[in-house]
């Protein structure tokens, strides 16, 4: 993502060698700017920042549990755990949203 590279230019690091070109540093998975001398222009993007959430909407939720299964024992196997409303899966995994 374009956001990923939005680095200042002492926090990147070197992510090519020298006279790499932009297209081979953006096809090895890198960032490429050329505009500031003494730097490396083709750096290691940012980390991607997830996190997870447990879904509002209750359809939208993927079973993680079964049936009978406690609050406890659903949060000791990572998911979320609602036991509202009826017809839907109380012990459910997470989203993961990138941010």
């Amino acid at each position: 993502a374009r956001c990923q590279c939005k680095l200042a230019p002492r926090e990147r690091k070197n992510c090519g060698y020298p006279g790499i070109t932009e297209v081979e540093c953006r096809r090895a998975g890198c960032c490429f700017n050329s505009s500031v001398p003494g730097v490396p222009w083709c750096f290691a993007p940012k980390a991607k920042k997830v996190r997870k959430v447990c879904p509002n909407e209750p359809h939208a939720r993927r079973n993680c549990g079964f049936p009978g299964i406690t609050a406890k024992e659903c949060e000791r196997k990572g998911c979320c755990f609602r036991a509202h409303p009826a017809g839907v899966p109380w012990c459910f995994y997470h989203h993961v949203e990138e941010g």
